[in-house]
């Protein structure tokens, strides 16, 4: 098997798993801080377990600085995490994994505002197709399946999802160099401490199958699915990496219509493709408009 073919393979079982965890998370049936508390603590462990077995606990392998701001983009992804399992019960898993697909969008607009990365007109149109697949999204109202009482605040907690996924994208930036499977355990670590006086560590669940799920989360969702994503990232170029990654909403959505019988209205249909067509488009840098060629004059 070729290194690409190997890669590919892990790409798209790492996000074959990431398309299945809103399904776990609502199955669980524990609050959110608990579930994220303890995707940390079961996620540190498996991570801990990797780090050590590939000798990447050396003083040489992290500096201070980089410490410091992997220790920022934990804080910055757990948010995410949090806000994210918070939307799936809202609005659905399906809506939250469509709308949370807007980080490319994010991601640009904090480029151009801290960096002052120049907006072509290629990404300020897949930004408006976004917007207006947002807005049919907003106006749309489910219909069936697993929905929560709250599905505007659903789509809100996306959006902030989405953000501190962003931001976390931007620290990582200053990471380079850094062992990937170091800078997870750093923040499923940061999420253990932040998480640990909120958490409700008193009542704990007392039936397998929620600690069963919540293993789940931690170790598959989490350990094996790094493990597996920073392996294809090695190994694929950019474009390919960008392709693979909407396994996910794919994933997500089937998952949610299979588990839960979630269909989308014919509006969220419509706005869920036009956040993600978008996405596509701006991550693999497709162009709406055809570049004009110079014809040579006659002479």
């Amino acid at each position: 098997m070729s290194e690409k073919t190997r890669g590919t393979v892990e790409m798209t079982a790492a996000m074959m798993i990431s398309g299945t965890i809103g399904l776990f998370v609502v199955l669980s049936g524990q609050p959110v801080m608990d579930v994220v508390f303890w995707r940390c603590a079961f996620g540190a462990v498996t991570l801990l377990i990797v780090c050590a077995a590939l000798g990447l606990f050396r003083p040489d392998v992290i500096s201070r600085r980089q410490f410091a701001y992997a220790v920022v983009g934990g804080v910055a992804i757990v948010s995410n995490w949090l806000l994210l399992f918070a939307a799936f019960p809202r609005a659905s898993i399906s809506i939250a994994t469509a709308v949370y697909n807007t980080q490319p969008f994010m991601l640009v607009a904090l480029g151009a505002f801290l960096f002052g990365e120049r907006l072509t007109i290629a990404k300020l149109t897949w930004l408006a197709i976004a917007f207006a697949g947002m807005l049919l999204i907003v106006q749309a109202k489910s219909n069936a399946g697993h929905v929560g009482s709250n599905y505007l605040a659903g789509i809100l907690l996306a959006l902030g999802a989405a953000f501190f996924y962003a931001i976390a994208a931007i620290v990582a930036k200053k990471l380079k160099g850094v062992p990937p499977h170091l800078i997870a355990l750093i923040q499923v670590t940061v999420g253990i401490l932040m998480l640990a006086p909120f958490a409700n560590l008193t009542a704990l669940p007392t039936d397998w199958r929620s600690w069963a799920l919540l293993a789940a989360i931690g170790v598959i969702h989490t350990g094996l699915m790094y493990i597996l994503l920073y392996g294809a990232i090695q190994k694929l170029p950019t474009n390919l990496v960008g392709a693979l990654s909407f396994i996910y909403p794919v994933v997500a959505i089937a998952a949610d219509f299979l588990a839960f019988g979630q269909r989308l209205q014919p509006l969220q249909l419509v706005g869920a493709a036009a956040i993600l067509i978008a996405a596509a488009g701006m991550t693999l840098g497709w162009n709406l408009v055809r570049p004009r060629v110079a014809v040579p004059s006659a002479r």
